[in-house]
Protein backbone atom coordinates (compact mmCIF):
# COMPACT_ATOMS: atom_id res chain seq x y z
CA UNK A 1 0.00 0.00 0.00
CA UNK A 2 2.80 2.29 0.90
CA UNK A 3 4.40 1.25 -2.49
CA UNK A 4 1.28 2.27 -4.51
CA UNK A 5 0.55 5.63 -2.51
CA UNK A 6 4.31 6.73 -3.26
CA UNK A 7 4.22 6.03 -6.99
CA UNK A 8 1.13 7.96 -7.23
CA UNK A 9 2.55 10.62 -5.62
CA UNK A 10 5.30 10.45 -7.97
CA UNK A 11 3.06 10.51 -10.90
CA UNK A 12 0.98 13.59 -9.83
CA UNK A 13 4.28 15.50 -9.27
CA UNK A 14 5.29 14.43 -12.59
CA UNK A 15 2.32 15.18 -13.96
CA UNK A 16 2.08 18.70 -12.41
CA UNK A 17 5.87 19.48 -13.49
CA UNK A 18 5.63 18.14 -16.88
CA UNK A 19 3.93 21.02 -18.58
CA UNK A 20 7.10 23.24 -17.07
CA UNK A 21 9.62 20.62 -18.55
CA UNK A 22 8.00 20.75 -21.73
CA UNK A 23 8.95 24.30 -22.33
CA UNK A 24 12.86 23.64 -21.14
CA UNK A 25 14.68 21.11 -22.15
CA UNK A 26 17.32 20.76 -19.57
CA UNK A 27 15.95 20.75 -16.10
CA UNK A 28 17.27 23.63 -14.66
CA UNK A 29 16.19 26.36 -11.81
CA UNK A 30 17.41 29.37 -10.93
CA UNK A 31 20.62 28.30 -9.40
CA UNK A 32 21.26 26.97 -13.18
CA UNK A 33 20.80 23.72 -15.00
CA UNK A 34 21.02 20.76 -12.25
CA UNK A 35 20.56 23.15 -10.21
CA UNK A 36 24.19 25.05 -10.46
CA UNK A 37 25.57 21.56 -10.12
CA UNK A 38 29.10 20.36 -11.95
CA UNK A 39 28.24 17.90 -14.14
CA UNK A 40 31.70 17.07 -14.78
CA UNK A 41 32.51 16.12 -11.05
CA UNK A 42 29.75 12.94 -11.17
CA UNK A 43 32.31 11.77 -13.40
CA UNK A 44 36.04 12.98 -12.16
CA UNK A 45 34.92 12.75 -8.32
CA UNK A 46 31.89 10.45 -8.45
CA UNK A 47 29.75 13.24 -6.31
CA UNK A 48 27.25 15.65 -6.83
CA UNK A 49 29.37 18.68 -6.40
CA UNK A 50 28.26 21.99 -6.47
CA UNK A 51 29.60 24.84 -9.34
CA UNK A 52 30.56 27.92 -9.15
CA UNK A 53 29.47 31.27 -10.95
CA UNK A 54 32.89 31.87 -11.63
CA UNK A 55 32.93 29.17 -13.95
CA UNK A 56 30.15 29.13 -16.87
CA UNK A 57 29.04 28.04 -19.74
CA UNK A 58 25.54 28.67 -21.31
CA UNK A 59 24.40 25.67 -23.95
CA UNK A 60 21.51 24.32 -24.94
CA UNK A 61 19.15 26.76 -23.59
CA UNK A 62 20.40 26.57 -19.75
CA UNK A 63 23.52 28.01 -17.66
CA UNK A 64 25.77 25.56 -16.80
CA UNK A 65 28.10 25.96 -13.64
CA UNK A 66 31.74 24.28 -12.43
CA UNK A 67 33.34 23.65 -9.06
CA UNK A 68 36.71 24.38 -11.93
CA UNK A 69 38.31 25.73 -14.86
CA UNK A 70 39.16 22.63 -16.02
CA UNK A 71 35.86 20.71 -15.78
CA UNK A 72 34.17 23.80 -17.49
CA UNK A 73 36.91 23.32 -20.28
CA UNK A 74 35.96 19.78 -20.47
CA UNK A 75 32.35 19.95 -20.57
CA UNK A 76 32.95 22.68 -23.55
CA UNK A 77 34.92 20.36 -25.49
CA UNK A 78 32.60 17.73 -25.16
CA UNK A 79 28.93 18.57 -23.90
CA UNK A 80 27.36 15.50 -24.62
CA UNK A 81 29.85 13.32 -23.35
CA UNK A 82 29.11 14.68 -19.52
CA UNK A 83 25.09 16.46 -19.86
CA UNK A 84 22.45 14.03 -17.90
CA UNK A 85 20.28 11.78 -19.73
CA UNK A 86 17.07 13.25 -20.35
CA UNK A 87 18.06 16.60 -19.80
CA UNK A 88 18.73 16.43 -16.20
CA UNK A 89 15.07 15.27 -15.89
CA UNK A 90 14.13 11.84 -13.44
CA UNK A 91 15.19 9.41 -15.08
CA UNK A 92 13.05 6.66 -13.49
CA UNK A 93 10.44 9.79 -14.43
CA UNK A 94 10.78 9.15 -18.33
CA UNK A 95 10.85 5.54 -18.14
CA UNK A 96 7.23 5.95 -16.44
CA UNK A 97 6.30 8.31 -19.42
CA UNK A 98 6.86 11.95 -17.89
CA UNK A 99 9.55 14.48 -16.98
CA UNK A 100 10.20 15.39 -12.97
CA UNK A 101 12.34 17.59 -11.18
CA UNK A 102 15.68 15.72 -9.89
CA UNK A 103 17.96 16.39 -6.96
CA UNK A 104 21.48 16.77 -7.64
CA UNK A 105 22.71 14.06 -4.82
CA UNK A 106 20.91 11.19 -6.48
CA UNK A 107 22.54 9.96 -9.38
CA UNK A 108 24.29 7.07 -10.94
CA UNK A 109 27.14 7.05 -13.88
CA UNK A 110 25.97 4.04 -15.97
CA UNK A 111 28.00 3.41 -18.79
CA UNK A 112 29.39 6.55 -19.16
CA UNK A 113 26.34 8.02 -18.69
CA UNK A 114 24.56 10.57 -16.24
CA UNK A 115 21.60 9.38 -14.66
CA UNK A 116 19.43 11.85 -12.00
CA UNK A 117 16.02 10.89 -9.96
CA UNK A 118 13.72 12.69 -8.40
CA UNK A 119 14.78 11.72 -4.78
CA UNK A 120 16.16 8.71 -2.74
CA UNK A 121 13.06 7.07 -2.85
CA UNK A 122 12.89 6.98 -6.25
CA UNK A 123 16.16 6.12 -7.26
CA UNK A 124 15.62 2.77 -5.09
CA UNK A 125 12.94 1.92 -7.57
CA UNK A 126 15.23 3.06 -10.38
CA UNK A 127 17.99 0.10 -9.17
CA UNK A 128 15.80 -2.45 -9.19
CA UNK A 129 15.45 -3.02 -12.94
CA UNK A 130 17.79 -0.17 -14.08
CA UNK A 131 18.68 -1.90 -17.41
CA UNK A 132 14.82 -2.03 -18.01
CA UNK A 133 13.59 1.07 -17.02
CA UNK A 134 16.73 2.93 -19.58
CA UNK A 135 15.54 1.06 -22.71
CA UNK A 136 11.45 2.52 -21.21
CA UNK A 137 13.46 6.15 -20.63
CA UNK A 138 15.30 6.07 -23.53
CA UNK A 139 11.77 5.53 -26.03
CA UNK A 140 9.60 7.87 -24.00
CA UNK A 141 12.39 10.40 -24.47
CA UNK A 142 12.85 10.18 -27.88
CA UNK A 143 8.78 10.58 -28.63
CA UNK A 144 8.87 13.93 -26.22
CA UNK A 145 11.36 14.98 -28.44
CA UNK A 146 9.47 14.12 -31.51
CA UNK A 147 6.69 15.80 -30.64
CA UNK A 148 8.77 19.10 -29.55
CA UNK A 149 9.78 19.12 -33.05
CA UNK A 150 6.19 18.76 -34.55
CA UNK A 151 4.95 21.80 -32.57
Amino acid sequence: MKKAIMILTFLVLGLTTALKAQEKEIFQTEDGAIKGYDVVAYFKENKAVKGNKDFSYDWNGAKWYFSSKENMKAFKASPDKYAPQYGGYCAFGYAQGHASPTEPDVFSVIDGKLYLNYNQKVQQMWTKDIPGFIIKADKNYKVEKEKKKDN
